[in-house]
């Protein structure tokens, strides 16, 4: 696989990378920096907000299903303008938002974290039709949501676990049954963070700490791999008019050299992905 550089901006903690098909656009976040980023047209764009946001779906043309540290929101394009939809840990300040996807169903899965990283204070949700539900908790640092192609199993990792789990759902997008190890990377020197998948379900997985995005199939096995200049990559999403790019972002926290918090664009060789679900919001 081959990259080149997407984005020169520098991210304290670059996540949610996402495409919008309507807009033909992405969109991503600098979870620290507590900013949206996205590019049109050759121009660079950015939404600044008033506390950390890390993930976001869309739910028409012109609007965003964004998490922050205290809740869901819905996010005019147009005008800027923001309204809550439920809150989001709003009673925890010592918590906040971290990766998140929208499924196939129309469900946005978020994941918490403590804002020190502190073990087991986080959790995963599910918001569908209005309800938000708690689905797996506890969770040090909730990381790779994202789904098969046909809706029938969700990923998710805990990076700091350095396990990445699939779960069974059902018709409308609930966990049925127990979760499964997908991944068992304890032992290694690779930690799972934000995941997206194929159109054939392959699971595409940046490596934290690695500058690496990973390629495996649907029974596990290694399929691809590549690296970038960024050391701490964060989150892929396939882009493109053809789905066949991904974004893929990185963090400069704690890190000094010149390419760390940028966003690259990687090119598979094959490999397309499936357009983002929209959002039941």
């Amino acid at each position: 696989m081959k990259y080149t550089l997407f984005d020169p901006r520098a991210c304290l903690l670059g996540e949610g990378a996402f495409w919008h098909p309507e807009r033909q656009q992405a969109f991503w976040f600098d979870i620290l920096g507590r900013r949206m980023l996205s590019r049109k047209d050759g121009r660079e764009l950015e939404w600044r907000f008033d506390e950390r946001v890390s993930a976001a779906g869309w739910i028409d043309h012109d609007t965003l299903i964004i998490a922050s540290e205290t809740a869901l929101f819905r996010f005019n394009l147009k005008n800027g303008s923001r309204e809550d939809l439920v809150p989001l840990e709003a009673d925890r300040p010592d918590t906040r938002s971290n990766d998140g996807r929208a499924d196939p169903q129309g469900g946005f899965w978020i994941g918490t974290m403590a804002v020190d990283a502190s073990p087991g204070q986080g959790a995963i949700y599910r918001y569908y039709k209005g309800e938000l539900r708690k689905l797996f908790a506890p969770i040090s640092i909730s990381n790779a949501i994202c789904f098969s192609p046909d809706g029938t199993l969700a990923y998710f990792a805990d990076t700091e676990e350095q396990t990445v789990w699939v779960q069974d759902l059902d018709g409308d997008g609930w966990p049925k049954g127990d979760k499964r190890v997908f991944l068992d990377l304890r032992g290694t020197e690779e930690y799972p963070d934000g995941a997206v998948t194929d159109a054939k379900g392959n699971f595409w997985n940046a490596r934290w700490g690695t500058g690496r995005l990973v390629c495996h199939a649907p029974d596990g096995r290694l399929l691809d791999q590549v690296e970038v200049p960024s050391k701490q990559t964060t989150c892929p999403a396939f882009i493109g008019e053809h789905l066949d790019r991904i974004l893929l972002t990185s963090a400069a926290v704690d890190l000094g050299g010149a390419q760390d918090g940028r966003s690259w664009l990687v090119m598979p060789n094959g490999p397309r992905g499936r357009p983002e679900p929209q959002v039941l919001a």
